[in-house]
């Protein structure tokens, strides 16, 4: 067997062990209501106190729905998980996962958060009667950076979802194809 074929079967192997269990959510250990409710919070209040354009938001939507915790990772084949809670009016009223499959020139591991400002009923109904949310499909979705976040006050808000990412941490490199579903869950 030759070097280059050992080598490429050590990289599809690595890649393996790190991406199944991120595709497969039963695969992950999951959180209880509680930590999640906790780690919502603590992420929320990181979030705002770094781009108070978001609290201003969350203050006047109708909910707010924040995975405080996502790890992605890949090589060529990649995929992301995560857990999360809904808030409305300050209260976890819901508990949903995030999960996604990527292919394209991609390597890397990152772990990170981000929050969706639902900001009218219409985006709010979608996510309690659809079987799952594709991002892409549904109510429309802005991802809000800190250098954007300025410009954005509750009266220029005209968008159903706002998009906060925060606590980036690692290197995912590349390009690639992506599709995220939020599913509700039972806690």
């Amino acid at each position: 067997m030759s070097t280059r074929v050992r080598i490429l079967g050590g990289i599809l192997l690595l890649t393996a062990v790190l991406v199944l269990p991120l595709l497969h959510p039963a695969a992950a250990q999951a959180a209880t209501a509680a930590e999640l409710r906790r780690d919502g919070s603590a992420a929320l209040k990181k979030l705002y106190a770094g781009v108070p354009k978001a609290k201003e938001l969350a203050d006047k939507a109708k909910g707010v729905l924040v995975f405080p915790s996502i790890v992605k990772a890949g090589f060529l084949v990649g995929g992301l998980f995560g857990e999360g809670v809904l808030f409305k009016e300050g209260k976890a009223v819901a508990y949903y996962s995030t999960v996604a499959g990527s292919y394209g020139y991609q390597a890397g591991v990152q772990k990170y958060g981000y929050s969706m400002v639902l900001m009218n009923d219409a985006a709010l109904q979608y996510l309690d009667k659809s079987d799952g949310w594709e991002l892409g499909t549904g109510p429309s979705i802005v991802v809000v950076d800190q250098g954007a976040a300025g410009g954005l006050s509750t009266s220029t808000a005209r968008d159903d979802v706002y998009a906060f990412i925060f606590s980036q941490a690692g290197l995912m490199a590349g390009l690639g194809l992506q599709g995220s579903k939020i599913t509700k869950m039972e806690k």
